[in-house]
């Protein structure tokens, strides 16, 4: 009943001294990322070695208090560190536990000793209540897997969405809801297996109009928008050949990942799909900024939020009416796109997608359409499944071997981003190619300043490229500059580079949390894992990730993040893999 205690003293601290969400200045510690949970990873593998936040739990009883402010608020957001790791890791307990001793060490803080200390105080203080409430919420999602229909508000903007809908863009929402016959099914099954409200199906009408291949201005693609970094964060792989934000299925998990993170952190439908939209940290500013406190209900942010964002609630909402009122609105689907039946097959050769559809006598179309994710319409040189009509997958076995194979092309194109010490005569060099090469592809004079951090396309590299060099450059890479920002705070700062808050400080030779904003810090890429010798091992018959990471002493999500894979990525004999 340790949680229940908690909860409750958390409560009645807010009714004495009110929500601190309302006290938050424009440069406290506490940001947007603070907030964030990751409620879904609750249901981590329980492979993974535990290991490494042993020696937190162990502190916790060991009786070295500490003997001021600093060294509590220090201590205190160390605690808040140790609890992110053991709730991503499902152990929610162990996780209440660490905000407990943080939450004590916080109430031990006598601000009259220094005033610079109460609104950290603060900050930790309504970082320690949200956390702990937003663990109580995700441990009963996870018991149940119940989330609550979406209400449909019929308001003035609502309403002025539907005559857009149903009037001027009327086309645009029929041609939409013909294709979403041969995507719904696939969505809506998904959904109801992970406990999500069913009106969700209907998002992709308004963010692509079921169109896999849709592109926005802001490089968002396939049927769920996923922007690149989004859609890495969320397991989708994208190189020369494949882009899974394409995929139908695979983006159609990555989205319901999302969106659970989503709904897990504002609480209400209409919030998460609004940060769907704008992003997480740009609705959770628009909250702190409220002057009211927020209680759940997106309509209070409304006019608060980004025009695009503040349409697409009501654009959502509308087209959930008018899909449930179809003979209404006098509005027929005479062309429905039917689901595609397939079957899955795996193959090890490089060959055209017009090249298996000639010898199987299906349209070459059929076949994109099945396998949208394939940039090129040609396989990659890897493994790769393939997705056939059922009707003809007995040819596709019969004629598979007489296909021919595609001649191996090199990508037009590879990135490179900017490390201290480049020069663009040294990148030409690492790549074989040459300056003004170089220089014309990024569309920037040859005596051009280039910036670290940034990143240049190199023209007609193949992704093996200068593999031993950008290996040394990696390792005489290990420190960046990072420029302390608005609402930054060290721990912060430590979770985003997947370091510690005294390792930043020790770096830096800071004596305490306290940063400014414009302060540059030098941020340390190897600190975790850098002591290790990082080798390559070539996957064998009958290896999983797991296997292999226990093989090596390794956590699984340390395996997976070396080398850039998600927990649903395949990998096959004879792939090479880097290992500590």
């Amino acid at each position: 009943m340790n949680t229940y205690k908690l909860v409750a003293s958390i409560f009645a601290l807010f009714l004495i001294t009110g929500c601190q969400q309302t006290r938050l200045s424009a440069n406290s510690p506490l940001t947007d990322q603070t907030l964030s949970p990751l409620t879904d990873k609750a249901l981590k593998t329980a492979d993974e070695p535990q290991g490494q936040c042993i020696f937190v739990h162990e502190a916790k009883h060991e009786n070295h208090a500490p003997d001021s402010n600093q060294a509590k608020i220090d201590q205190a957001l160390e605690f808040c560190s140790s609890a992110q790791n053991y709730w991503e890791e499902g152990n929610l307990e162990e996780a209440l536990s660490n905000l407990d001793s943080a939450y004590a060490l916080m109430l031990e803080i006598n601000t009259a000793e220094n005033s610079e200390f109460t609104q950290q105080k603060e900050d930790i203080r309504y970082l320690i209540s949200k956390r702990v409430l937003e663990i109580y919420a995700s441990r009963q999602i996870v018991v149940t897997g119940h989330h609550e229909a979406i209400p449909i508000t019929l308001n003035d903007h609502v309403n002025a969405e539907i005559k857009r809908l149903t009037g001027p863009e009327r086309k645009y929402f029929i041609r939409s809801l013909n294709r979403s016959f041969r995507y719904r099914p696939f969505i809506v099954q998904e959904l109801k297996k992970s406990g999500l409200p069913e009106e969700i199906s209907w998002l992709p009408l308004i963010e692509s109009g079921f169109n896999t291949r849709a592109l926005s201005p802001a490089r968002a693609l396939g049927l769920w928008q996923f922007i690149p970094s989004t859609g890495n964060k969320f397991g989708l792989s994208r190189n020369h050949y494949i882009d899974e934000r394409m995929d139908p299925e695979k983006a159609t998990r990555a989205a319901i990942d999302y969106l659970k993170e989503l709904h897990n952190l504002f609480g209400d439908w209409t919030t998460a799909i609004a940060a769907y939209n704008c992003g997480e940290y740009r609705v959770l500013k628009t909250i702190r900024k409220q002057k009211l406190n927020y209680l759940d209900n997106f309509w209070d942010l409304y006019q608060s939020l980004p025009r695009e964002t503040a349409r697409y609630v009501p654009r959502f909402l509308a087209t959930v009416h008018i899909v449930n009122n179809l003979e209404k609105y006098n509005i027929t689907t005479d062309k429905p796109l039917k689901p595609i039946k397939y079957e899955s097959f795996d193959i090890k050769k490089q060959v055209r997608l017009s090249e298996i559809a000639k010898a199987i006598n299906v349209d070459t179309e059929t076949l994109v359409s099945l396998n949208p994710e394939l940039r090129h319409e040609v396989l990659p040189p890897e493994p790769y499944t393939i997705k056939i009509p059922s009707d003809h997958a007995d040819r596709f076995i019969a004629k598979i071997d007489t296909i021919k194979t595609t001649y191996r092309q090199s990508p037009r194109y590879t990135y490179y981003r900017i490390r201290k010490g480049d020069t663009l005569s040294g990148i030409a060099g690492k790549f074989k190619t040459s300056v003004n090469a170089i220089a014309r592809c990024n569309k920037i004079s040859k005596k051009s300043c280039i910036v670290i951090g940034n990143v240049l396309k190199i023209p007609g590299s193949q992704y093996t490229a200068s593999t031993k060099t950008g290996s040394r450059a990696r390792k005489k890479s290990k420190r960046i500059t990072y420029t302390v920002r608005s609402g930054d705070n060290l721990w912060l700062i430590a979770k985003k580079f997947s370091t510690t808050t005294k390792r930043i400080k020790a770096v830096n030779k800071l004596s305490g949390t306290r940063l400014s904003i414009g302060q540059r810090l030098t941020i340390d890429l190897g600190d975790k894992g850098s002591s290790k010798n990082v080798s390559r091992y070539k996957v064998k018959s009958g290896d999983s990730p797991v296997r292999i990471a226990k093989r090596h002493n390794m956590s699984l999500n340390r395996l997976l993040s070396l080398n850039h894979l998600s927990k649903r990525s395949k990998i096959y004999p004879g792939q090479s893999l880097l290992v500590e």
